[in-house]
């Protein structure tokens, strides 16, 4: 966590907070010190991929879903699911294959930072 972010934190008293989790470590980590600070807070799992299991043959969305709902429960925090499916194509998947068609490599990455992490989601 940046030293800003956990400055602007500390600063908020138990305010409450909404937490993109992936179903990974980092993410319920952060959930876990963040609730340990004092923070109320809910979970939130984005969708940005419709059909996976058509797309990769197994569907591991579903699994990081279930890790991601589990997670909550098992921290006792309000969970939803944020529907991403639309935006994530228009502002990352449909750029990135532009990018490709153009002679170019893109990284979908940062396009999905910029846009999402640090743009729609923090307009949940």
């Amino acid at each position: 966590m940046g030293a800003s972010i956990a400055k602007e934190l500390k600063n908020q008293s138990a305010e409450n907070l909404l937490v993109a989790l992936s179903g990974g470590v980092d993410s319920a980590v952060s959930a876990r010190m963040l609730q340990n600070q004092g923070h109320e807070i809910a979970g939130v799992y984005v969708r940005t991929w419709e059909h996976e299991d058509d797309l990769l043959g197994d569907c591991p969305g579903a699994k990081d879903l279930a890790d991601a709902e589990a997670v909550a429960a098992l921290l006792d925090i309000p969970f939803q699911v944020a529907n991403f499916i639309d935006f994530y194509e228009r502002e990352v998947v449909r750029p990135m294959v532009s990018g490709y068609s153009s002679g170019i490599t893109p990284n979908p990455d940062i396009l999905c930072n910029r846009s999402m992490k640090f743009g729609a989601l923090l307009d949940l």
